[in-house]
Order: C-alpha cells, then sequence, then structure tokens
C-alpha cells in the first residue's frame, strides 16, 4: 500500500511538473511585438539608452510575452513624428517628451518642463500624488495614446553659446535651439528659437546656422562633443529645471492588453524613470569634471539680471499659455497649486540644507 502511495504520488508530482512546465513555455512565449520609435540618436547615452533599458524591463518582467524593439530617431520616422506614428498606429510604443507637442496642444509642455517651475522630484510628486498624471493621461487621450513617465533628467545646463551673455541685451537676434516654454521665453526676450533634433546640433552650431544650443547637460554634451563647436556653457538651466521624459503607447493597444501586462507596462515605466534621473546624477559630475578639466570648457553662470529678466519673462509666457483654452487653464491650475505647496516645503527643506551642508 505504501508503495502504491508513493507511486501514485510521484506520478502526480510528475504530472504537475509537467503541466508546470508547460505553462511557463506557454507564457515565455510571445503574444505582442512592439515597435517603439525615439525623438533620440540610436542609443544615444542617457536618453537613447534609457528608451532601451524600458524595452529590456518590459519584455523581462512580462517573462518574454512582450517584446519591444527600439528605433532611433529617423530608422522609421523622423525625431518630431514620434507622436503622429504612435497616435495612428504606425508604432506601438513611442519615447521623447511631451514639450515637443506643443503643435498638437499647448497644454502638453507642462508634462515635460516648465520654465522656473518644478523639480524632478517636485514633478514626480505632482504626477503621481497633485493629479498631474491624471491630466495628461485625459488630454493624450483625444490622441488614442496614453502617456506614463519614463524618464527625467533633472536640472539641465543653461546650454552652448559662441557668444558672451553679459546683459539682457546679448540675447537679441540670438538663433539658439531650444524647445517649449523656453524657447517662447527667448523669444519674448528678442532671440529666435529654432526646434531641431538632437542629432542636428553639433553642425548646426558648427556651422554658425545657431549662434548657441541647449541640449542636456554635461554628461550628454560630452557625448556630442558640443564643446568642439562652442566658447561658453553657461548655467544654471532656468528653462528646464526637472524634464520629463514620457513613454507613450497607442491606447488601443493598450486597451487591448490582459491587465497583468497594463500594469507590467506602466511599472515598467515608472522604474525606468528613477533609473535615468539616478544616472544623470551620477553621470553628469563626471561628465563635467572631464569637460572642465581635459577639455578646459569656459564655463559661465547667466548674469543675475539676465536671470531676473528670463524669470519675470518665464511668468508671463506660461500664464498666456494658460488662457489658451480650457484644458491649459486647467493644467496650469493644478501645476501652479502643487508648485506653491512645493516650493514652500522646499525652502524650508532642500534648499536650507543644501546651504547647511555646502556652507564653508
Amino acid at each position: 500500500m505504501q508503495r502504491r502511495t508513493f507511486i501514485t504520488g510521484a506520478a502526480g508530482a510528475a504530472a504537475a511538473a509537467t503541466a508546470t512546465l508547460s505553462a511557463r513555455s506557454a507564457w515565455a512565449k510571445p503574444e505582442y511585438k512592439w515597435k517603439m520609435v525615439t525623438t533620440w540618436p540610436k542609443n544615444f547615452p542617457g536618453l537613447g539608452t534609457g528608451a532601451n533599458k524600458l524595452a529590456e524591463l518590459i519584455g523581462d518582467m512580462s517573462g518574454g510575452r512582450v517584446q519591444v524593439k527600439v528605433y532611433g530617431a529617423n530608422e522609421l520616422v523622423p525625431a518630431f513624428e514620434v507622436f503622429d506614428a504612435v497616435s495612428r498606429g504606425t508604432a506601438e510604443m513611442g519615447h521623447g517628451s511631451a514639450y515637443y507637442w506643443k503643435g498638437k496642444s499647448e497644454a502638453a509642455q507642462f508634462f515635460s518642463t516648465v520654465p522656473f517651475g518644478l523639480t524632478a522630484q517636485e514633478m514626480n510628486g505632482w504626477m503621481y500624488y497633485g493629479g498631474g498624471l491624471a491630466l495628461w493621461t485625459e488630454l493624450y487621450a483625444g490622441f488614442d495614446l496614453v502617456p506614463a513617465p519614463a524618464g527625467n533628467t533633472g536640472v539641465q545646463m543653461g546650454g552652448w553659446f559662441n557668444k558672451e551673455i553679459n546683459s539682457v541685451a546679448d540675447l537679441r537676434g540670438l538663433k539658439m535651439r531650444i524647445p517649449g516654454l523656453g524657447g517662447e521665453v527667448l523669444e519674448r526676450a528678442g532671440g529666435t528659437p529654432v526646434n531641431l533634433p538632437g542629432g542636428e546640433l553639433f553642425t548646426s552650431l558648427q556651422s554658425g546656422a545657431i549662434d548657441a544650443t541647449e541640449w542636456v547637460g554635461p554628461y550628454n554634451d560630452l557625448a556630442f562633443g558640443l564643446y568642439k563647436a562652442a566658447k561658453y556653457y553657461y548655467y544654471p538651466g532656468w528653462h528646464e529645471p526637472g524634464t520629463v521624459l514620457e513613454a507613450m503607447i497607442n491606447k488601443q493597444v493598450f486597451d487591448g492588453l490582459p491587465k497583468d501586462l497594463q500594469s507590467i507596462v506602466l511599472n515598467a515605466c515608472a522604474v525606468v524613470s528613477q533609473d535615468m534621473l539616478a544616472e544623470y546624477t551620477a553621470r553628469n559630475p563626471q561628465a563635467l569634471q572631464t569637460l572642465l578639466n581635459e577639455h578646459d570648457v569656459d564655463m559661465r553662470r547667466f548674469p543675475d539680471d539676465v536671470i531676473a529678466k528670463l524669470r519675470e519673462l518665464s511668468h508671463e509666457v506660461v500664464a498666456e499659455i494658460a488662457e489658451k483654452d480650457a484644458f491649459s487653464r486647467k493644467t496650469f491650475a493644478s501645476y501652479q497649486k502643487f508648485l506653491k505647496q512645493a516650493r514652500e516645503w522646499s525652502a524650508i527643506s532642500e534648499l536650507t540644507y543644501l546651504r547647511a551642508r555646502d556652507q564653508a
């Protein structure tokens, strides 16, 4: 009897193991094959590699059920056609930043970055606990898209210039690559904003087609070799204090996923978002030392009067954008409410602590 019981139990265990292996095999079989188009050059450090990490993580977390192939800018579609490509379903997923799509909706810019606005840490707070992501989701639903934060660069640099900026007057007539609300502020100051994809920055700056460009910060600027094409490196990045990188998913494709895969995709975006900020926090200081010590970059701070004027103009531009339409007004109200709270807290927490830590 004991022998018969053992055999029966062993057979049952073997059958269960076979069933488990079969289930795992079926689970690992690719069920969805996606294309991700990006606004970044293929494999570009931080931005392009962030998109790669997102694709890999979705594959790993889903057990191979969702496989994502990444295309850099111009491989499948041009950089600034990513939004339309995903909206139409040409690609299932995209990676970029929402201020590129202000032609679709002025309000989109709030979900990327606002001059003199929220930092990366504060943007995360607004997105996940202040209503920002809900508003973003509402906006993109009208374009058959689902958005998700999928990266952040932190505070950026002010940019590379081939002329000194000693006063507000030096901004007049300046041709500068600068997207989003920052570009509108520059225009208000008398400059000429130019919107170019990252892959065209070096040649445009070197040839004189533009006088200046902002990109991201030392990590990316070093990779592009921008120090070879411009004389002066300015800070702070008043125009982009905490730029959110986005993943956008075709809404019909996303809605067609099982609930577990929907959760996996969105949580992969959240993980990559935090990972990218950590990477920039680690890489920027290293790259800055290389720029200063090995390439003798002339780094300068914008004069106080220039910063003050840009801040004044930024408030004007953002307030005017908020009056463009009802949705922009609603988004602006939410953003401003959170900014007020964040400013009050940051003043007695982050700002005070940093001053105390760094005081000689």
